[in-house]
């Protein structure tokens, strides 16, 4: 084992402003997982990041001179915080360099600690790149945010923490990666005092550069990087990172944006905090991981690496979070253009509860259903899709399709020149399974629905945006419908956004 890195990780000098974070058990999804979960809460950090442990280390290790000029990061955010505090801890002035692409919430906290940030480039390569020009330029000192061996070793009393609290059997710990500094240092460390447990990577699929750079027996630097998960969003791994990485890091479990987002709502519910996409990184990989596993009642952890998250990211993470987890799917389904059709597909359909749809006449022929609907699992999916087809109604699976999941869940529609005595109206249905069936019903075969757009908010109650051809002699006969159906309702022919778009 490598006796140097221990030794950096047993004299770090972290706690003069890092929090030694608890090891939190994690019921609800050890319940689910059936196996025992624990998470490393470095979400509890000062700066809501493992990052501050890294910096500090390496800054207090500067001489006062060197400090007093000043130091610069470049960073995405978590680096850049842990900079500014150790600086504004140590009395040094810290200019960070930050990609354009940087969540605002983490560019605010950088400069309320007291830093100068400069926005540049769309990643981190390019703010990292402006960084050590102006080191250059001014002749001052660059903190790296992971391949530095006293970062590696600030970052490495993580894993010191979890060995310290751990008291049942623990397999694995998963570790999210981006550089590789806090991998490689909570490696160093765990394989350091015990070969049996496993240190396991996690990585976006879209920024997987350390999976790749170990398939190839080298470091690979990719020509771009996905920004979901910023905190990750690394081109190229470091030198030192990758050579640790390489000797003690057992496997890297790649996951998708969706996993992510299961994973952040899977930490909400046990800890009721909401981590950052790559503060979920390593509960995304473990649910991964045990997928494939065989036995039951293993031990795991996985470290939650930080909290940073945007505000306006959160109705993102709430609409993939269920298909993430496979408990909706997204399917288009063609139907055809005649009274009552759309109650008979509801009813194929049968008690599930349906989270959105959108539907709008388009000729006289056929009509698309775009529906997301609650499943248990991909089993249940399949069962229904061979519902539908015996039905003979054509099924496309969009689960897997993102463009439908980004953009068109939100673009079905538009005009519909044939959609004659239209008229407009929005319901409150209850956020019930059946409830839309039971309008449904109730309505009978008298009107051909031409537009109708539903979405689960989450709520007692559910929206909806209902277009209905109903001829002018017959009007007196579907007030008495609205009557009797008993939803709340209000009349949007009039509305001028419906007259704008939808005619």
């Amino acid at each position: 084992m490598d006796s140097k890195y221990l030794q950096r990780i047993l004299l770090a000098r972290v706690y003069d402003v890092a929090e030694d974070t608890p090891l939190d058990y994690a019921s609800n999804l050890s319940r689910r997982l059936k196996h025992d979960v624990w998470l490393k809460r470095e979400d509890q950090q000062p700066i809501f990041s493992f990052k501050i442990r890294g910096a500090y280390n390496k800054m207090s290790r500067i001489s006062a001179k060197t400090l007093k000029k000043g130091v610069v990061a470049a960073s995405a955010g978590n680096h850049a915080q842990g900079v500014a505090l150790a600086g504004r801890t140590l009395g040094c002035p810290v200019t960070i360099f930050m990609p354009v692409t940087s969540p605002e919430i983490k560019v605010k906290s950088v400069k309320g600690l007291g830093a100068t940030v400069k926005l540049i480039g769309d990643s981190y390569a390019e703010a990292g790149a402006a960084a050590s020009e102006y080191c250059k330029r001014h002749k001052l000192r660059l903190i790296p945010p992971y391949d530095d061996p006293d970062v590696i070793a600030g970052n490495g009393t993580v894993g010191l923490e979890i060995m310290r609290s751990i008291t049942g059997n623990v397999e694995a710990v998963f570790v999210p990666v981006g550089g590789g500094g806090l991998i490689a240092g909570v490696a160093a460390y765990i394989k350091s005092i015990s070969k049996q447990v496993k240190v396991i990577g996690v990585e976006p699929m879209d920024s997987d550069a350390m999976s790749r750079s170990l398939g190839a027996g080298k470091r690979i630097k990719l020509k771009e990087v996905g920004i979901f998960a910023d905190g990750v969003a690394v081109k190229q791994v470091g030198k030192e990172t990758f050579r640790l990485v390489q000797k003690y890091v057992d496997e890297i479990v790649l996951v998708d944006t969706d996993e992510i987002c299961a994973a952040i709502k899977d930490i909400f519910e046990d800890t009721r905090t909401i981590v950052e996409p790559s503060g979920a990184l390593a509960v995304a990989g473990l649910k991964r991981y045990c997928s494939k596993l065989t036995r039951n009642g293993k031990g795991f952890v996985a470290i939650n690496s930080g909290a940073n998250m945007n505000f306006d990211r959160l109705r993102h993470v709430s609409e993939r979070a269920e298909i993430g987890e496979r408990r909706e799917a997204i399917l288009a389904v063609t139907i055809p253009e005649r009274p009552g059709s759309f109650k008979q597909f509801c009813s194929t359909i049968g008690e599930r509860n349906i989270t959105e749809f959108n539907y709008r006449y388009a000729d006289t022929d056929n009509a698309h259903v775009y529906a997301g609907i609650q499943i248990s699992s991909r089993q249940e999916l399949n069962a229904m899709v061979e519902v539908l087809e015996a039905q003979k109604y054509p099924v496309l699976d969009l689960t897997d399709n993102e463009m439908a999941k980004i953009h068109v869940r939100h673009m079905v529609g538009g005009p519909a020149p044939n959609a004659y005595n239209e008229k407009v109206y929005r319901f409150e249905f209850p956020e019930r399974p059946g409830a839309l069936l039971d309008f449904l019903q109730k309505m009978g075969s008298s009107w051909n629905i031409s537009m109708f757009h539903y979405r689960n908010h989450g709520t007692d109650f559910g929206r909806v945006l209902c277009g209905i051809q109903v001829p002018a002699e017959e009007m007196p006969e579907f007030k008495r419908f609205l009557k009797v159906v008993g939803y709340n309702y209000v009349e949007e022919s009039e509305n001028p956004v419906y007259k704008m778009f939808l005619t």
